[in-house]
């Protein structure tokens, strides 16, 4: 009788493909346009685009260029859009962020009569209309000077109906208050909105990475940071907890931002079971950009590979300012 010892054979592997012809059919995640959300900047001060220094490749738009922006996007396949607003007046009161006639309500106004198949959506907060740059209403604290939470969720509740009356599919409040998604939930329904999905900014960290956003947006703020209305960076379950309870107050989407760097912690999000939005920002979008034009990086592998680990890690959708060429590439493929 011989004895095998199996100890010294190795163990079977899993037989990788090695024909490009093999390999799609084995793909475990592909990347497609229905992922993609792109971000638009609408600016109501300028009659043609207007380069973003900070993010190169992309362009505040002006209200009477929006609309021809948003249909070279669905021609490309993009189906939804999120529209950001660069008002003329800016005051303590964000009072242009719900006026009718403000920049994003009149940009979502062309986009749905140009597009009307086009998911709109819209930034609910006050960032780019305070004129102290802070994303509600600002008043005294025991801590000093900061974000005063129930009168900026009554701002918020106005911002979303004005958005809502506009003809936005989805509105999407990022200014991170206590017993948003609740307020604007109420607000909508009492108000004949039922229809209108919230996509909360539910997990958004307090960032080194949102410098480029700030100069697209005119967002900057005059005195102190917003450390205390988002999320400490080491703070993980912090982050799930915060996802959870706008979850339980109502929410149709969640959302972690940043993207690349949160996997982890998007990967526990989405086991709560609503689609989750994954936010690949502009200092992401910004550093690849600039890695690729000093030859440093293959642009279009890195972006292709950068999303699809998003997608893997369980977006569900990418809000990305790549999504333009990121479309046109897919049609290629």
């Amino acid at each position: 009788m011989v004895v095998v010892h199996t100890s010294i054979f190795p163990k079977r592997r899993m037989r990788r493909a090695r024909s490009r012809n093999i390999q799609p059919l084995l793909r475990e995640i592909s990347l497609t346009k229905n992922d993609l959300i792109a971000p638009l900047f609408v600016d109501e001060m300028i009659t043609a685009q207007k380069p973003i220094d900070a993010m190169p490749g992309q362009f505040r738009y002006p209200i009477n260029g929006i609309a021809g922006v948003a249909a070279d996007l669905w021609k490309k396949g993009i189906r939804a859009v999120l529209l950001f607003g660069i008002p003329k007046v800016k005051d303590p009161e964000a009072t242009s962020a719900y006026d009718p006639e403000g920049v994003v309500q009149q940009a979502v106004r062309r986009v749905k009569a140009e597009v009307p198949g086009m998911v709109v959506i819209t930034d609910v907060c006050a960032c780019e209309y305070t004129d102290h740059g802070h994303c509600g209403i600002v008043g005294k604290t025991r801590n000093g000077m900061d974000l005063l939470n129930d009168v900026s969720l009554l701002l918020m509740d106005k911002i979303a109906i004005s958005h809502a009356k506009a003809g936005a599919d989805i509105v999407a409040p990022s200014c991170m208050l206590d017993g948003m998604v609740a307020s604007l939930r109420t607000a909508l329904d009492d108000a004949g909105f039922d229809e209108v999905l919230i996509m909360s900014y539910s997990t958004k960290f307090s960032s080194a990475l949102y410098g480029p956003f700030r100069e697209a947006a005119g967002s900057g703020y005059s005195f102190g940071d917003r450390s205390t209305y988002q999320i400490t960076p080491g703070n993980s379950r912090e982050a799930i907890l915060e996802s959870q309870m706008d979850a339980d107050e109502g929410a149709d989407i969640l959302m972690v931002k940043p993207a690349g760097l949160y996997l982890d912690v998007l990967s526990e999000v989405a086991t709560i079971g609503l689609p989750v939005a994954a936010y690949q920002v502009s200092g992401e979008y910004s550093m690849i950009k600039a890695a690729a034009q000093n030859g440093w990086l293959k642009e279009k592998e890195t972006i292709l590979e950068s999303l699809t680990c998003i997608k893997r890690a369980g977006a569900d959708l990418i809000i990305t300012y790549f999504a333009g060429e990121v479309a046109g590439w897919l049609d290629e493929a």
